[in-house]
């Protein structure tokens, strides 16, 4: 691949880290802040539901920096773009929608037929 495709697909994972980042902060500051204390118990399940949710989300965030910590990982060892099943190159399309991605479309859709008839 290109030294100028790379070097996108680089900012694109490193913006998407920050964001991923910066909300993981944010979420972090608005629990410590939020003394509320709801006298109703419903208010409490709500708030407690909601809080749940918000943890849920920041967990597959939290699993989604990994991948992109890996695919930075790849870049700097000159293996970004290329399959682990085959070894063959990644479309550059497929990159674009998914930069964090190890596995070219026909490996990953033969892997999705095997979790099927699993």
């Amino acid at each position: 691949m290109e030294a100028e495709k790379i070097e996108f697909f680089r900012n694109v994972l490193v913006e998407e880290m920050k964001s991923l980042l910066g909300e993981a902060d944010k979420t972090v500051t608005e629990m410590t802040s939020d003394a509320a204390n709801f006298p109703d118990p419903t208010d409490r399940a709500t708030q407690e539901s909601d809080r749940n949710f918000e943890l849920r989300i920041r967990d597959r965030e939290r699993r989604l920096i990994n991948k992109i910590k890996d695919a930075l990982e790849r870049i700097d060892n000159g293996e970004f773009g290329v399959c682990e099943e085959c070894g063959e190159e990644i479309s550059e399309a497929r990159l674009k929608v998914r930069p964090v991605t190890t596995l070219c479309i026909n490996c990953k859709m033969e892997e999705e037929e095997k979790e099927r008839r699993k």
